[in-house]
């Protein structure tokens, strides 16, 4: 875009440009930007095209590599440990203590490196632990490995929220999380397909059964890590393949929505980063997104075990390719509600209606032992489980204004969401077997949950911004400095929350 196509005005009509054209706003300004639709529509299909297939085929590996265990559980890796008891539930736990440990950390080394060397480089060291895996003989082993393992993924879910934000409108950034928050249940089908085809091998190199699934997907997880180290880029500015216009249209675009900001990416300090955590709607969002992730990783790691409990005469590639479906179907509602979501630019609305199709789900493990049943809960479950991963991330971006408090709202909400996961992790006991009263009835009660605190903070939103509405900006700001006004981030008086 030319400068001639920008448009910005202050109170007195007047605009401050650098000496490369770009606008520079100060903090009284009311910027009344304006891009022509058609252009704008163009530059985002084509950064869509550049971004997006990049960091989902990251997070399908990332996520497979992740919950391949369950796939490896059916199939002797319980056997061939000795592991009986807890011991299973036990490795699940030890990958989640160090995904949540590092999970801020590493979004924060996210920012400071830059994530087209940090989102590569984590990538490529999931991959090789994942490759090890399937080398270990012991609990001790297994559980070193599945420690690393969390601490190099724990990076990847809110290292590549954040990164789409630096590219995205706050409407515009839940579908494209949506894009790669997808091979979630992707990997579920993908995973269960691709564990199966495996198994059919009589061997792969000296590694024979379970030990196959580890070595092929960690592999190529490794290969999409060193590709990506050449397909990814910072920021719309250091993007090679947008023309300097393009590249001064796309952060102005993502600019023109940050109240009192000045750049997109503005410099790291703590009290931003601070804000970014202790914004309500961050805080909200993260404990609705724990709720959530109890399920959502209680899902993964025992869909395979559950599916046995259905149908227990089927062979083990059948019931390995059973767990494929529900998660086709989850995949589906995971980009058309973001979608929607994009559209009429609302998120909270769809964190609350996702809860009464898990409920009802969930109330119909515990009512019935018919496999048929059971089996047809699973596909209602995941119909409403995996679009929270983009809304919830997605909501918390848009409720705070500076990148670097971004990049603390989503490693928080990110990390509390994996609290959710370590919770998962015991929610499906060996006692409980086989119809799991335990688990179906703790994710009968997370899922209410979310509809509870959801619900109560789309009325709170609603009535802080007319508090809001009644504060006089200008007396608020007056005598304060740019760098003061900056500083002050959701707490701006002319920001409002954004349901």
């Amino acid at each position: 875009m030319a400068p001639s196509e920008k448009k910005a005005s202050l109170d007195g009509g007047k605009a401050a440009t650098n000496t490369s054209g770009s606008i520079n706003l100060r903090h009284d300004d009311a910027p009344a930007f304006y891009i022509d639709p058609k252009v704008e529509a163009r530059l985002r299909l084509k950064i869509d095209f550049m971004v997006v297939p990049t960091v989902s085929l990251l997070y399908l590996f990332c996520f497979i590599d992740r919950a391949n265990i369950g796939n490896a559980k059916i199939a002797g890796f319980e056997k061939d440990l000795g592991l009986t008891g807890y011991d299973y539930n036990a490795l699940l736990s030890i990958f989640y203590i160090s995904y949540i440990i590092f999970e801020i950390p590493s979004n924060i080394a996210c920012k400071y490196f830059g994530p087209g060397w940090w989102l590569p480089g984590i990538s490529l060291g999931f991959g090789a632990i994942s490759l090890a895996t399937a080398f270990v003989d012991n609990f001790a082993q297994a559980a070193g490995v599945r420690f690393l393992l969390g601490m190099f993924e724990a990076g990847m879910l809110p290292g590549i929220s954040y990164y789409l934000s630096r590219f995205y409108r706050r409407s515009e950034l839940t579908f494209r999380l949506a894009l790669f928050i997808v091979m979630a249940p992707m990997a579920g089908a993908f995973g269960g397909l691709l564990a199966s085809g495996i198994l059919t091998l009589d061997r792969v190199g000296s590694v024979t059964s379970w030990r196959m699934i580890f070595v092929v997907e960690g592999i190529i997880t490794c290969g999409l890590a060193l590709i990506s180290f050449l397909t990814l880029t910072d920021r719309p500015a250091s993007a090679r393949w947008l023309t300097p216009e393009e590249r001064e249209m796309a952060e102005a675009r993502v600019r023109a929505e940050r109240v009192g900001q000045t750049a997109v990416l503005d410099h790291m300090d703590k009290k931003k980063l601070w804000l970014g955590m202790t914004s309500p709607v961050t805080l909200s969002t993260s404990l609705i997104f724990l709720l959530n992730n109890v399920t959502v990783q209680g899902l993964a790691f025992f869909a395979p075990t559950i599916v046995r409990t259905i149908y227990p005469r089927e062979t083990l590639v059948m019931q390995q390719l059973y767990t494929v479906p529900p998660y086709v179907v989850g995949g589906f509602f995971t980009l058309l509600l973001p979608l929607i979501s994009w559209k009429i630019d609302r998120r909270q609305i769809f964190l609350i209606a996702s809860a009464p199709l898990t409920m009802v789900g969930y109330i119909m493990f515990l009512a019935s032992v018919n496999p048929s049943v059971r089996y047809g809960a699973t596909f209602l479950i995941a119909a409403s489980l995996f679009c929270l991963g983009p809304i919830s991330n997605g909501q918390v971006s848009a409720n705070v204004v500076s990148d670097t408090a971004r990049s603390s709202a989503i490693g928080l909400n990110v990390m509390m969401g994996n609290v959710g996961g370590l919770i998962s992790t015991w929610s499906f006991l060996p006692t409980d077997a086989p119809n799991y009263h335990i688990g179906n009835g703790l994710n009968l009660a997370t899922s209410g949950g979310v509809l509870i605190v959801a619900t109560l903070v789309l009325f709170w939103m609603n009535y802080d911004n007319k508090k809001r509405d009644g504060r006089n900006s200008e007396e608020e700001l007056a005598g304060m400095t740019v760098e003061e006004v900056q500083d002050l981030d959701w707490k701006h008086p002319d920001f409002r929350w954004k349901p």
